[in-house]
C-alpha cells in the first residue's frame, strides 16, 4: 500500500492518490531531484507477483517511453522499488474528454474536428512507430485549459513486432469503443485504433454512444454485426465529408478503414472546406464482414470439447499396451517427422531472409520542397521515389509567395516508404483575415476556426469574480488581444482570454446550507472535507455550527475544509439515586 509522504526510489514523494485502474494505481508525486510534480503509476500489489502482468506492465513502459509528441503524455522514468513496479509520467492538469462531454452533452463541429485533429496527430506518431494504443476512449484523452489534447494510458499498447498476448487477453479495450476484430478475438492492428477514434468522433458530435446494451456481450455483438447509426439523423446539416470520415473509420472490414492515423489526420485537415461539404458519399471497396453472433460461445464450447477429447485420449493412452511393432512404427514416424521439421525450418528461414530483400521497400525522408514551385516540387519528390497526388490543397501564408509550396503531407522530414503518395499544400499568398468579436463564444470552437485559417491561438486565464448579475460559462471567451475588425496575416498570434473565476468560501453556518450542500461544494472544488460533531442543545441537530475557513479566503483545489455539525446531548436516564432525597445527594 502506497502512503501519502512515502518516497519511491528515494526520489518521488507521494502527494495523493489520483486514480485507480484495473492494472495499476496512479498517484500525484513530487520529483525531489527535478523539482516538479509527476504522475506515478504503480502496479497493483496483487499483480506485482504475477509474472505475466509484470511483463505487460513493463511492455507498456517501453512502448510509451519511445513516443515523444505534444499530444501524448510523456513518460519520464520506469523502475522497481522494493517489489513495487512503477512508471513516472508527465502530470496533466486538465479534464478527461468524458467529463467535458458530460458537462456539454455534445460539441460543435469545429470543436470536435479540432480535438480529433490532435488525437489523430498524436496517434500518427504512435502508428509511425508501429505502436497500437488498443484502448482509445474519451476517458483516456485529457484536454487542458488551453485546448491542448493529451492521449494517456498506453496501458495495453503493444509494439506490432512484440510477442502477441494470448487470445483471451487480446480483447481488452472498453466495449463501447471495441473494434469488431477485437470483439471476435482476432487481435489488433493499426486499423483497430482507427475504429475506436471513429466511435469517439461520433460521440463528440452526437453526445451519444452508437451502440448500447444490457451487458458487454450484447454491445460487442452490435459492434460485430450492426452498422454504425447514420450521424445525419442525429446532427442536422452535417457535411458529407464528416459523414464519410466517420463511416470510413468505423467500417466493419479493416480493409475499408484508413490505413493509419496519419491518413485519417490528413483527411480531417480539409473536412470543413466548403468544397467538401457536398462531396460524394463513400462506398466501400471490400465487402463488410458478416460476423457470426455465436462465435464467442462457439469458441468456448469448442475449447471445452477439445479439453474433454484430450482427457479422453490421455485415458486411452494410459490403458493401452505398447507392443514391439508399435515401437517400430513410432520410430519410422519420428524419422519422417524429423525430415519434415528440418525442411520446414530451412524453408521458413529462407522466407525470412530472402523475401524482405526481394520485396521490401526502403524508408526515405520527405525532402524539403517548401518555397519551390509546384512543378519543381513534383520533380524533387518523384526523383526521391514518391508519388505526387494530382489534388493540391491551398492554404494562406504570409511567408511563402503565392503559387509556391508551403508544406506537404506526409510532413517534410518524416520517413516513408518509396512509392508513398505526397500531397502538396500551395500558398494563396498573404490572405488577410478579418478578426471578429469572439467574446461570449467557446474558446474551443473559436480556436479551431482560427487555426484552420492559419492563425496561432494562445489561451490565457484572467482572474475574475462572479456576481449574482454576472456569471461565466466554463471556457467562455472574455477578451482577445486583437480587436474586432482588424485584418491580420496567416501566422499571426492571437490570445484569447478565458475566466479564472475567483471563488471565496461561503458562510456555511448561516442556515442556508445542509451537509449535502457542503459535500457537493467540496466535490466541485476538489476539497478534502472533514466533518466533526459537537453535542449541544443550542442548535438543532444537523445544523452546521462551525467552519475552519473564513469567508474572506479564496477556494483552492486540494485544500482541507472542516465543518462542525450539531448533535443532541444525551438525555438523562431519569432514574433517581436511592441515596439522594429531595434531589440532594
Amino acid at each position: 500500500m502506497i502512503m501519502k509522504g512515502q518516497k519511491i526510489s528515494d526520489r518521488y514523494q507521494i502527494i495523493k492518490s489520483i486514480g485507480e485502474g484495473g492494472m495499476a494505481n496512479v498517484y500525484l508525486a513530487y520529483d525531489t531531484i527535478l523539482d516538479r510534480n509527476v504522475a506515478v503509476k504503480v502496479l497493483r500489489g496483487d499483480l506485482s507477483n504475477d509474472e505475466k502482468f509484470v511483463r505487460r506492465f513493463q511492455r507498456e513502459a517501453l512502448a510509451a517511453s519511445s513516443l515523444t509528441h505534444p499530444n501524448i503524455v510523456e513518460v519520464y522514468d520506469v523502475g522497481e522499488d522494493n517489489g513495487e513496479y512503477y512508471i513516472v509520467m508527465e502530470y496533466i492538469e486538465g479534464k478527461h474528454l468524458k467529463n467535458l462531454l458530460k458537462k456539454r452533452g455534445k460539441l460543435t463541429l469545429s470543436e470536435a474536428v479540432d480535438i480529433m485533429l490532435q488525437i489523430t496527430d498524436g496517434m500518427a506518431a504512435a502508428h509511425d512507430s508501429y505502436i497500437i494504443h488498443r484502448d482509445i476512449k474519451p476517458q483516456n484523452i485529457m484536454i487542458l485549459e488551453n485546448g491542448l489534447v493529451k492521449i494517456t494510458d498506453f496501458g495495453i499498447a503493444m509494439a506490432m513486432n512484440a510477442t502477441q498476448l494470448t487470445q483471451t487477453n487480446s480483447v481488452m479495450g472498453s466495449v463501447h469503443y471495441l473494434p469488431p476484430e477485437q470483439a471476435s478475438g482476432q487481435g489488433s492492428t493499426l486499423q483497430s485504433d482507427i475504429y475506436s477514434m471513429g466511435i469517439v468522433m461520433y460521440e463528440l458530435l452526437t453526445g451519444e454512444l452508437p451502440f448500447k446494451g444490457d451487458n458487454a456481450v450484447e454491445i460487442a455483438l452490435k459492434h460485430l454485426k450492426e452498422p454504425i447509426p447514420d450521424i445525419r439523423e442525429k446532427v442536422s446539416n452535417i457535411p458529407n465529408s464528416i459523414y464519410n470520415i466517420i463511416k470510413k473509420a468505423t467500417a466493419k472490414n479493416p480493409k475499408n478503414r484508413y490505413h493509419d492515423a496519419r491518413e485519417m489526420h490528413d483527411d480531417l485537415l480539409t473536412c470543413l472546406d466548403d468544397t467538401r461539404r457536398d462531396e460524394a458519399l463513400i462506398s466501400f471497396k471490400y465487402p463488410e464482414q458478416d460476423a457470426d453472433d455465436t462465435k464467442i460461445m462457439k469458441m468456448v464450447k469448442e475449447n471445452k470439447k477439445e479439453e474433454e477429447k484430450k482427457n479422453k485420449v490421455a485415458d486411452e493412452v494410459i490403458a493401452k499396451k505398447i507392443t514391439g511393432d508399435d515401437l517400430k512404427k513410432q520410430n519410422k514416424l519420428l524419422i519422417i517427422l524429423a525430415f519434415i521439421f528440418t525442411g520446414l525450418v530451412v524453408g521458413i528461414t529462407a522466407l525470412i531472409v530472402f523475401i524482405p530483400m526481394l520485396t521490401g521497400s526502403k524508408q526515405i525522408k520527405v525532402p524539403d520542397v517548401s518555397g519551390l514551385t509546384v512543378s519543381e516540387a513534383i520533380d524533387v519528390l518523384q526523383d526521391k521515389g514518391f508519388v505526387v497526388s494530382d489534388e493540391q490543397r491551398e492554404v494562406a501564408s504570409s511567408l511563402i509567395e503565392e503559387g509556391r509550396v508551403v508544406r506537404t503531407s506526409p510532413a517534410i522530414g518524416s520517413e516513408r516508404k518509396d512509392g508513398t503518395t505526397v500531397t502538396l499544400y500551395v500558398s494563396l499568398g498573404d490572405t488577410q483575415i478579418e478578426i471578429e468579436d469572439y467574446t461570449g463564444a467557446s474558446y474551443l470552437e473559436v480556436k479551431g476556426r482560427l487555426e484552420a485559417l492559419g492563425l496561432f491561438v494562445l489561451i490565457e486565464k484572467e482572474e475574475v469574480e462572479e456576481t449574482e448579475e454576472e456569471k461565466y460559462e466554463d471556457g467562455e471567451i472574455i477578451g482577445q488581444s486583437i480587436e474586432a475588425g482588424e485584418k491580420v496575416s496567416a501566422g499571426t498570434n492571437i490570445t484569447l482570454y478565458i475566466p479564472d473565476v475567483i471563488t471565496y468560501y461561503p458562510d456555511f453556518t448561516n442556515g442556508d446550507y445542509t451537509v449535502d450542500d457542503v459535500e457537493d461544494f467540496a466535490d466541485t472544488y476538489e476539497l478534502d472535507l472533514k466533518i466533526e460533531y459537537e453535542a449541544t442543545n443550542e442548535q438543532a441537530p444537523g445544523t452546521i455550527i462551525k467552519q475552519d475557513r473564513p469567508t474572506t479566503q479564496r477556494v483552492v483545489a486540494g485544500q482541507a475544509l472542516k465543518i462542525t455539525i450539531a448533535e443532541a446531548l444525551e438525555e438523562s436516564s431519569g432514574e433517581e439515586n436511592p441515596e439522594c432525597e429531595n434531589g440532594l445527594c
